[in-house]
């Protein structure tokens, strides 16, 4: 079978269809996490078997908004902010893998197809949401700053169901925009096969982080975190708030150029 052009599909002869350019992908936005606590029991039900938990603070999640934009090698997509300006929130844990620990993204929503195709591909489980979060301007009475003070909310919604709110106070700039989202991301790249019963054609175990890392000054502060489940989604459940750690936000920019296969159980079916 001959290669058509683009990265993914649709496929046609100018490649330009194609829901997803080829990579590196850079991306520049802001993070407002907010870290808590769960029963380590429901960090441990929600990942697979061949993970172990996290030998510190294994009960540590971290709620996530990001607020992007994003591009291609040839930055295109920025003259065109429909193609490159995307939100989503994600639920980080941490996991172990032959004695190293990493990051694993176990829940996400996104607003934009192209954030979904990136975000299989990389072995995000990506689902479409509505989500909001508060931006910072360095203008006027109608946006935080990013200062001591600076209060910021979000929300998720997926379905029409609102599944989480949360609001964050800064108070203080600290080194580091918390501790969960830190480490290499651990992901399961994963497709089931179209003959039934025949397992997974694809199955592998990958890591991955940003190249060309460009932070802004972390801000930790007061927060507050809501989850609520729906008839299609189980945050609250799966992973419900014992204890708040703290909130962050900082400016973040990187660059995804692809990852390490560490595992492959892939049936060719």
């Amino acid at each position: 079978m001959t290669s058509s052009p683009g990265f993914l599909p649709p496929y046609t002869p100018s490649g330009r269809t194609a829901l997803v350019p080829e990579m590196p992908w850079h991306y520049s936005g802001n993070l407002l996490t907010v870290e808590y606590r769960t029963d380590p029991a429901n960090v441990r039900a929600i990942l697979p078997p061949e993970l172990g938990l996290a030998e510190e603070d294994p009960g540590a999640v971290a709620f996530i908004w990001a607020d992007w934009q994003s591009c291609s090698a040839g930055g295109e997509e920025l003259l065109d902010p429909a193609r490159s300006q995307y939100l989503e929130a994600f639920v980080v844990v941490r996991a172990t893998y032959e004695g190293a620990t990493y990051s694993r993204c176990v829940l996400i929503w996104v607003t934009t197809d192209f954030a979904i195709g990136r975000g299989w591909f990389q072995g995000y489980p990506k689902k479409l949401g509505s989500i909001f979060v508060t931006r910072p301007y360095g203008r006027g009475k109608a946006a935080p700053r990013i200062a001591e003070g600076g209060t910021f909310g979000a929300s998720l919604a997926a379905y029409d169901h609102r599944l989480a709110s949360a609001r964050v106070t800064l108070r203080e700039p600290v080194s580091s925009n918390g501790f969960v989202n830190g480490h290499r991301m651990l992901h399961n790249r994963q497709m089931p096969s179209l003959v039934p019963g025949a397992g997974m054609s694809m199955d592998q175990l990958v890591t991955m982080g940003g190249v060309d890392v460009d932070l802004g000054q972390p801000w930790r502060g007061d927060a507050e975190l809501d989850l609520f489940d729906s008839p299609w989604d189980e945050p609250a459940s799966l992973l419900p708030v014992e204890e708040i750690i703290g909130g962050y936000f900082c400016e973040v920019g990187t660059t995804f150029n692809g990852g390490t296969l560490l595992a492959d159980a892939s049936r060719p079916v």
